[in-house]
């Protein structure tokens, strides 16, 4: 498995803060009915799947008591088949009882992800086209699902508008043309920003390579459009398509011979996987 870039700490932490808040409040209720004893559980997953979060699902239990073990089976980025025990955790019963939901939510979301993304990553392997993200993501979730897709095997786009131009339709029409955005895009961005520009037709193609775009989103364009204009950018700069994408289509599109693929439903149609987590006899 290719190593994986962990996740910034600070933004884990806030992410798992936020989510016990939500859920615990001032104190389980429930789990202040059990005795403090020791307690040990199996985590099970139900799906064929691609394992992504354990990096929030080990801070949901470190936050409500440190004393919580975690032995793991498997790790982000594996995939993982029906009935595998994916992990034991070993503490306090209630504070096992108090952080199952937070940690099982982090991880089922973020395994449904990679999950996904492996789907799409599949379908073109053999292709020079590489599998983007987008930024619809779930709010507030943004570096944990973009972490969950590098795990299924694709890249990210942007992180969000701070990071890099992407001139959209809208900039085009507010701005006069392809080669005013672009223009104005120059002048104006930091010196190393990566700048990109949307084009839905040929016509606009060829202005934004007139006027020295190197990286060039075809908006919407039908296949034999987008194998068009592969040939008439020749290589002069890379070319990502986007709009329509689904798993019955992205082999034909990458077969264009496009340099890579976005896909919003990568982080927003995507299926929570099914886990359980199962108490077994206390040890003492």
């Amino acid at each position: 498995m290719t190593t994986l870039l962990p996740p910034p700490e600070e933004v884990v932490r806030t992410d798992v803060q936020r989510a016990l808040q939500e859920d615990v409040g001032d104190g389980d209720r429930t789990a202040a009915l059990v005795p403090d004893d020791p307690a040990l559980a199996e985590l099970l997953v139900r799906d064929e799947a691609v394992l992504s979060g354990t990096p929030w699902f080990d801070e949901a239990f470190r936050q409500v008591d440190r004393r919580v073990h975690i032995t793991w089976m498997a790790q982000d980025g594996d995939t993982v088949h029906p009935g595998q025990i994916l992990c034991r955790v070993e503490g306090p019963a209630r504070a096992l009882l108090t952080s199952e939901r937070t940690a099982l939510n982090f991880l089922q979301t973020l395994s449904g992800t990679a999950t996904t993304v492996s789907r799409y990553v599949t379908a073109v392997h053999g292709t020079r086209a590489q599998v983007l993200d987008t930024r619809k993501t779930i709010p507030g979730l943004r570096h944990a699902q973009k972490y969950a897709v590098r795990c299924g095997g694709g890249q990210n786009h942007r992180m969000g508008l701070y990071d890099a131009i992407l001139i959209k339709e809208n900039h085009i029409a507010a701005a006069g043309s392809v080669r005013a955005a672009l223009e104005r895009a120059r002048l104006l961005s930091p010196p190393g920003l990566p700048v990109e520009i949307e084009i839905e037709n040929l016509d606009q193609l060829r202005e934004a390579l007139e006027s020295g775009a190197t990286r060039i989103l075809l908006d919407n364009l039908s296949l034999d459009l987008m194998r068009r204009a592969v040939q008439l950018t020749a290589q002069r700069a890379t070319l990502e398509a986007s709009g329509g994408i689904t798993l019955e289509n992205i082999r034909a599109v990458a077969e264009t011979g496009v340099d890579f693929i976005s896909i919003g439903g990568l982080t927003k149609h995507l299926q929570a996987i099914d886990l359980s987590m199962r108490f077994q006899t206390a040890r003492t």
